[in-house]
């Protein structure tokens, strides 16, 4: 089984993991230490409220991608009966 190291847990929580751990080295140290000894599923639901908090302090910077953007979709045409 492939294990999932810290750094790439937080990519998947969508937490910039370099900011986490230069603005809160402390909070950092204690999350990767107990992450390194318990499943990733497990480490979620002990720390759940305290990762949503850190996901707001120190949020992922996505490169902005580029939307194509849609033609808009034709509406079906309902051919009605010819009355004579």
């Amino acid at each position: 089984m492939d294990e999932m190291s810290f750094d790439s847990y937080l990519l998947k929580k969508k937490i910039d993991s370099k900011e986490f751990a230069k603005g809160d080295p402390e909070q950092f140290q204690s999350f990767k230490q107990l992450f390194d000894q318990v499943h990733p599923d497990s480490f979620t639901a002990q720390k759940l409220f305290l990762i949503n908090k850190v996901r707001r302090t120190f949020p992922l910077k996505e490169e902005e991608e580029t939307k194509v953007a849609k033609k808009p979709m034709m509406r079906p045409k309902i051919a009605k009966p010819k009355t004579n």
